[in-house]
C-alpha cells in the first residue's frame, strides 16, 4: 500500500493554494506521481512533482505546467477548459511567488497611468517585475523570445540602470512580467509619454502610430484610461 502524502504545508498560504490546486488535479486524474514522471520520461522527476504539490516551496513554472498537461481530464477536452486551467495555474503560481518574494509594502500592480516621467516609469518597471513573481534575467530573456530581451539589459532595467530603449524592448519586459495585451497598450501609452519627444528614442513616435491604430480598431468603446494616457 502507498504511503499516505503528507499534509500540505501551509506556511505561506498562496504557496498552499498551488499546491491545493494541483493536488486536487492529480486526484481528479486518478494518477501517481511515479506515472506522471514515466510519462514525462523522468523529467521532471517523481520527487520533484511530489515536491510542487507539498506547499512548502514553489516551483519552477516548467513543472506547473507539465503538472496541469499530464492532468488534463476528458471532460477538459470536451469542454475545451484546457487553457483556462493552465491560466489558472500560472496564476496562483505568480501569486505564490509574489508572496515569497515581493516586499511587504507592494499590495497590487503598478497604474501605468500614474507614469509622467523616466524616474516613474523605471520604478513601475521595477514594481511590475516583483509583482510578477520577481523572474530572473534568464527566465525573463527566454519568455520574451530569442533576442529580444537580452539577460544583461533585463538585469539592467531591474536594476533601474537603464530604461527599454524601444517599443519592442519594453514589450518584451512586460511580456516577461506577464502583461497581457489589453494592460500592455496602456503601458505603452505611458512609455510614450516618457519618450516621444526624444529625439533619441525616434522609435516612440512610430509607437504613437501603433496605439493610435488600436484605438481606431475600437472607436465605439475605446479605453477610456488610453485615451487619456494619449491624449
Amino acid at each position: 500500500m502507498a504511503r499516505p502524502e503528507a499534509p500540505v504545508d501551509r506556511t505561506v498560504l498562496a504557496r498552499a493554494e498551488l499546491a491545493d490546486f494541483l493536488r486536487a488535479r492529480r486526484a481528479t486524474a486518478g494518477m501517481t506521481y511515479r506515472q506522471m514522471s514515466d510519462l514525462m520520461f523522468g523529467m521532471p522527476s517523481k520527487t520533484t512533482f511530489e515536491r510542487a504539490a507539498s506547499g512548502a516551496s514553489v516551483p519552477v513554472l516548467e513543472t506547473v505546467e507539465a503538472y496541469v498537461q499530464l492532468t488534463v481530464t476528458k471532460e477538459e477536452e470536451f469542454n475545451g477548459s484546457t487553457d483556462a486551467a493552465m491560466d489558472q495555474a500560472r496564476k496562483l503560481w505568480i501569486k505564490a511567488r509574489r508572496a515569497t518574494r515581493a516586499p511587504y509594502y507592494l499590495h497590487k500592480a503598478p497604474d501605468p497611468a500614474l507614469i509622467s516621467n523616466r524616474a516613474d516609469f523605471s520604478r513601475a518597471l521595477r514594481d511590475q517585475h516583483v509583482w510578477a513573481g520577481c523572474p530572473s534575467p534568464g527566465e525573463m530573456s527566454q519568455m520574451s523570445g530569442p533576442g529580444m530581451l537580452p539577460k544583461t539589459t533585463a538585469h539592467r532595467i531591474i536594476a533601474g540602470r537603464t530604461l527599454p530603449v524601444t517599443p519592442t524592448q519594453a514589450i518584451a519586459f512586460l511580456k516577461a512580467c506577464y502583461v497581457q495585451a489589453p494592460e500592455a497598450l496602456e503601458w505603452l501609452a505611458a512609455a510614450i509619454r516618457v519618450f516621444a519627444d526624444s529625439r533619441d528614442h525616434p522609435d516612440w513616435g512610430e509607437a504613437h502610430a501603433h496605439v493610435q491604430e488600436q484605438l481606431a480598431k475600437n472607436r465605439d468603446d475605446p479605453p477610456a484610461r488610453l485615451l487619456r494616457a494619449v491624449a
